[in-house]
C-alpha cells in the first residue's frame, strides 16, 4: 500500500518513512499542501497522513481539495488537541484524527481501520427507499431526482447505516467508525448529525420512517419505513 505523509517536521517525516517502510508500505513524503496535492494527483496514494499546520496552507484546505476528486482515506496527525479542531477536520472529510505525540502501533491500527472502511465502487450497492436513494458507489444521495448535499460526516454516518440496512448499529460502533476510538461516549454528536440527516432526507423529520432511533442503543436504517 502506498502512503503519502504530509508534514513540515523533518524528524516526523524521517520517523514515519522508516517505520512504514519497515512494515512493507511504499512511502511518499512532502512538507507542504501544494506538493501534497500534486503528488496525490500524479501518484495516487492508498492513504494520506496529514498534518494541519503546513507552511503554505491549512491541512483542512488540503482535505477539502482532495475530497473534490478522491475518497482516499485521510488521517490527520496534529498537535492540536481541541475538540473543535477534530470536529472541523472530520467535517472537512478526514477519516480519523490522531493527536501528537502518538504511538506507532496505535497509528498502524487506525490506518488498518481506515483501509477496512474504504469501499471500492464496484462493491457498493444502491440502497433505495420510497423517499430517497443512497448510491454507495457514487457516494451520493438522490431525493426527488435531485442530489442532496451532505457533509462528509453526514455521509459517513448514512453510509454505515445503509450498509447495515435493517440491523441495529450501536452508538458505540458509529462513534468508533466515524470519529475514532476515543469518542466512545459523545452520543450528543450522533443526535446532532442524525437530526441533520432527517431534515435533509425524511419526508417528516419529526416522525422518521427510515432513520430510526433505538433509544439507548443505537440507530437503524429501514428501506421501507
Amino acid at each position: 500500500m502506498r502512503v503519502l505523509v504530509v508534514d513540515d517536521d523533518a524528524q516526523i517525516i524521517s520517523a514515519m518513512r522508516i517505520n512504514l517502510k519497515a512494515r512493507g508500505y511504499e512511502v511518499d513524503t512532502c512538507a507542504d499542501g501544494g506538493a501534497a496535492l500534486r503528488i496525490a494527483a500524479q501518484q495516487p496514494p492508498d492513504l494520506v497522513l496529514l498534518d494541519l499546520g503546513l507552511p503554505d496552507m491549512e491541512g483542512m484546505d488540503v482535505i477539502e481539495r482532495l475530497r473534490c476528486w478522491t475518497s482516499v482515506p485521510v488521517i490527520v496527525l496534529s498537535a492540536r488537541h481541541s475538540a473543535s479542531e477534530k470536529v472541523r477536520s472530520l467535517d472537512a472529510g478526514a477519516d480519523d484524527y490522531v493527536t501528537k505525540p502518538f504511538g506507532v502501533d496505535e497509528l498502524l491500527a487506525r490506518m488498518r481501520a481506515a483501509q477496512r472502511r474504504s469501499v471500492r465502487t464496484e462493491e457498493a450497492p444502491v440502497v433505495r427507499t420510497p423517499a430517497f436513494t443512497v448510491d454507495l458507489g457514487a457516494k451520493r444521495v438522490l431525493r426527488d431526482e435531485r442530489e442532496v448535499r451532505l457533509t462528509p460526516t453526514e455521509w459517513h454516518i448514512l453510509e454505515i447505516l445503509a450498509r447495515n440496512a435493517g440491523r441495529l448499529v450501536s452508538q458505540r460502533q458509529l462513534l468508533h467508525d466515524v470519529w475514532g476510538a476515543v469518542y466512545h461516549s459523545e452520543t450528543n454528536y450522533l443526535r446532532v448529525y442524525m437530526a441533520q440527516l432527517r431534515r435533509k432526507l425524511e419526508p417528516d423529520p419529526a416522525h422518521p420512517r427510515h432513520l430510526i432511533t433505538e433509544a439507548g442503543m443505537g440507530y437503524r436504517f429501514e428501506r421501507d419505513g
